[in-house]
């Protein structure tokens, strides 16, 4: 079982002052048999009430809101958590069967949500790719492997040329993006394919530097393996899920698990910054790390945050 200690600051910062701040977080960490919460404060400007509840998909989320004139809204998330290292299937049922039973249970609630996905200009062209890429005759599992390395290796890690609003089909056309964007990739391409897929929110943690997007918020993809489970898949680094990353939500894609949201009124335009500092027995004297995005939003004035 390794231990973190995260440390995740979300910064709103406001030309003038605005008023009736309205927020949804998504902060709270899961806690199963592979990770265990020691510990959870959120500090907030102007320490508002932060009243919780429990979402369709099992995550918790918090909503406050901040009546008074603010020219800066600061979010601080400090977590220490305990993380197991999660072991791969045992895949040992015959492929055949796990393709009858992905078959059966395909309108059966939870998985039916995690089937969805929208159509796109270049579908048929992912398809086409997917035919020739896929072997029915090998698991699910095999397979899911086969399109995350697939994924890894035709797909650039690009930051900057996409923001959380860029859609299945641009990703596709340029293969390039960061974190999410593999992860979306992912999702459609396994969902097409008839393989429950949700995605995950998190951070993964910083070791070696091998891995892309350490020390950061990240998003992997949970694919259903049929009499396995729920299976974590990092596309972005290739690999399955380990005690590296941290779970903070689950969804059908990035608008479920958007870490912090809101409206408000007020001058129509406001910067972001996000930073992430994560410390564990491999990165005892680590400095924190640069903001994850910062940049200039404009947009009207009522709206998200």
């Amino acid at each position: 079982m390794t231990k973190y200690k995260v440390n995740h600051i979300t910064k709103y910062t406001y030309p003038t002052s605005i008023t009736e701040s309205m927020n949804h977080v998504m902060l709270f960490p899961f806690e199963d048999n592979f990770q265990e919460v020691r510990k959870h404060e959120l500090v907030i400007s102007n320490h508002p009430v932060v009243e919780t509840f429990t979402d369709y998909f099992g995550n918790k989320v918090g909503v406050f809101s901040i009546s008074k004139s603010i020219v800066e809204l600061l979010i601080q998330s400090r977590l220490e958590v305990s993380v197991l290292p999660s072991l791969p299937p045992a895949d040992t049922t015959p492929a055949e069967t796990q393709w009858t039973e992905l078959q059966t249970i395909k309108h059966q609630f939870p998985f039916i949500d995690f089937l969805w996905q929208d159509k796109f200009e270049t579908q048929s062209e992912l398809k086409e790719t997917l035919d020739a890429l896929i072997d029915k005759t090998a698991t699910p599992f095999a397979n899911a492997q086969k399109m995350s390395e697939f994924v890894y290796t035709h797909f650039e890690y690009k930051k900057g040329i996409t923001d959380v609003e860029t859609k299945v089909n641009d990703i596709w056309t340029m293969k390039a993006g960061v974190c999410q964007d593999f992860a979306h990739i992912l999702l459609a391409m396994l969902r097409i394919n008839g393989i429950p897929a949700r995605y995950v929110s998190g951070y993964i943690c910083p070791k070696n530097n091998e891995m892309r997007g350490e020390g950061a918020t990240h998003a992997w993809v949970e694919a259903y393996i049929p009499f396995d489970g729920w299976i974590g898949i990092d596309p972005t680094n290739n690999c399955l899920t380990s005690d590296r990353h941290i779970r903070l939500a689950i969804g059908r894609n990035f608008s479920d698990c958007t870490p912090v949201k809101g409206t408000y009124k007020g001058n129509s335009g406001h910067t972001l910054e996000v930073a992430v500092h994560i410390e564990s027995e491999f990165t005892k004297n680590s400095s924190p790390s640069e903001p994850v995005f910062s940049y200039q939003i404009k947009q009207p004035e009522i709206k998200d945050n």
